[in-house]
């Protein structure tokens, strides 16, 4: 003591006093983070998935290899830019100017598909078989899906684009 108090006196300085250190407690804050968690968690229910409903046929035992008359199909190619092509004849035909281009606006492929059936020799097999290619846009083919609950059409394949059809569309798209 004696000591500080000549410092004191020596210096004019009051003596230098321990500093103490701030703690915080984060205890109740972690508590109450978990807390909150576990009531949004409780609180709270999950989306549901949306899923499209693809009522496929039942796999038969022995294959089948009917041939549909190109008059009782048509054919839709979905290519890129939300751009969609059809045509209605056979794959030696097929060529720029057999290629027909639509859109996915208002109900244009209802009518175009309507049209066919109605135009189609046996209207009770007609089919629609869409092509998606490359290009084209997840949102596009469940519009086409979309078209084909909109019409009823119970008879339509998904199948990948021929090399003929491919060079056609690509023909098409090109400036």
């Amino acid at each position: 003591m004696e000591n500080l108090a000549q410092k004191q006196t020596n210096t004019g300085k009051k003596p230098m006093t321990k500093k103490r250190t701030i703690h915080i407690d984060m205890t109740p804050m972690v508590d109450l983070g978990f807390l909150l968690i576990t009531f949004f968690m409780l609180a709270t229910h999950f989306s549901q998935p949306n899923v499209m409903d693809l009522g496929l046929p039942a796999k038969s035992p022995t294959p089948t290899n009917t041939v549909i008359d190109f008059r009782n199909q048509i054919t839709f190619l979905i290519g890129k830019d939300n751009r969609i092509f059809y045509y209605q004849a056979e794959s030696k035909d097929l060529n720029k100017n057999v290629l027909k281009e639509t859109t996915f606006e208002g109900n244009q492929i209802a009518k175009i598909i309507s049209n066919a059936k109605k135009a189609a020799p046996i209207p009770d097999i007609f089919t629609v078989i869409i092509k998606p290619t490359d290009d084209s846009s997840y949102k596009n083919f469940v519009d086409m899906l979309d078209n084909m609950a909109i019409t009823q059409n119970e008879r339509y394949g998904i199948s990948d684009i021929k090399p003929i059809e491919k060079d056609i569309y690509t023909s098409a798209i090109e400036p």
